[in-house]
C-alpha cells in the first residue's frame, strides 16, 4: 500500500496524539545510540516523534520520510533542524547506510515484512540500529467489529478488499527474520491501556488511522451508515464507565536490532 496514494487527516490523527506518541517515547528508551549522525524517521507524520529524536540528539543529520502531503506540511510548522521528504517508506532508500532508521506506527500498512525487515537492516550501517513500532491490535473488537462493518454492508465488494485483517506477524517471526542479521535483538510487546473522552471515542480513534481508505472510499450517507454500523457493534466491546470515561486497551510491538 503506497502512502502517498492515501490522504491522511492530521487533525483527525492528533485527537489523541499523547496516547500515540507514548509508544514513540517507549521505543526511543530502549535505542541504546550515542551520538548517531544519520537518522531517518520513516512514516514521520506530523513530525511529533520526529520532534524527540532531534531532542535527543540535536547534533545528528535528521530526515523525516512520509508520503503524506498534508501531514509533512503540518510536520514543516515545527521548528526544527530536520530535512522532510515526501517518498513512498515502501520505495524508500538512501544514498547511504544511516545509524539509526526510525519507525513508529508505519511499516504495518506495508506488506512482505520477510522481504521488508531484511531490506531496512541493510540500510542500517555497521553499529547502528533499525527501531520499529507497530500497532497489533487486529484481533481486538477495535478492527474485528470493523470487519464485521464491512462485510454486512452494500459496501462490502468495494471495502473488503482495503481491510488488512493481521499486517503485523507475532513477535516470533520478527525474530526469525532479524536475528540471522542483528548483533543484538530486542523484541517486546505492550498493551496500554487508553482511556479515552467522547460519544464513541474509539471510533474517533480508528478514523484516524486504520479506518482513514475505508472511509475515504464511502460518500454521504453511505459513510454514515457504515459508521453507525461500526459504533453499534463496538458499543459492547467498549462500554463507557460510570466516569463517563471509556477503557480502550491497545497492544503494539516493539523491535529494536542493532548491527
Amino acid at each position: 500500500m503506497s502512502q502517498i496514494e492515501t490522504a491522511w487527516d492530521p487533525e483527525q490523527y492528533a485527537l489523541y496524539s499523547d496516547e500515540r506518541l507514548r509508544p514513540a517515547r517507549d521505543l526511543l528508551a530502549r535505542v541504546r545510540l550515542d551520538a548517531p549522525e544519520v537518522v531517518y524517521d520513516l512514516g514521520c507524520g506530523e513530525g511529533r516523534a520526529t520532534a524527540m529524536l532531534a531532542a535527543r540528539w540535536p547534533g545528528a543529520r535528521i530526515t523525516g520520510i512520509d508520503g503524506s502531503a498534508d501531514m509533512l506540511a503540518a510536520a514543516r510548522t515545527r521548528d526544527l533542524k530536520v530535512a522532510w521528504e515526501r517518498s513512498d517508506i515502501g520505495e524508500w532508500s538512501p544514498l547511504s547506510p544511516a545509524d539509526l532508521v526510525f519507525s513508529n506506527a508505519a511499516l504495518h500498512w506495508l506488506d512482505d515484512h520477510a522481504a521488508l525487515f531484511p531490506r531496512l537492516m541493510g540500510h542500517v550501517a555497521p553499529g547502528g540500529a533499525l527501531a520499529v513500532q507497530m500497532p497489533r491490535n487486529h484481533g481486538a473488537p477495535s478492527h474485528t467489529c470493523l470487519a464485521e462493518a464491512v462485510e454486512s454492508g452494500p459496501w462490502r465488494d468495494r471495502l473488503g478488499p482495503l481491510l488488512r485483517r493481521a499486517p503485523v506477524a507475532a513477535p516470533a517471526v520478527y525474530r526469525e527474520i532479524l536475528a540471522p542479521l542483528s548483533r543484538t535483538l530486542d523484541i517486546w510487546e505492550t498493551e496500554y491501556l487508553h482511556v479515552l473522552e467522547g460519544d464513541d471515542p474509539v471510533v474517533a480513534w480508528t478514523k484516524g488511522s486504520v479506518m482513514r481508505p475505508l472511509i475515504a472510499a464511502l460518500d454521504g450517507a453511505e459513510r454514515e451508515a457504515f459508521l453507525a454500523d461500526y459504533a453499534a457493534r463496538l458499543r459492547p466491546a467498549y462500554p463507557r464507565r460510570p466516569d463517563g470515561r471509556t477503557p480502550f486497551p491497545f497492544r503494539r510491538l516493539f523491535i529494536v536490532a542493532a548491527r
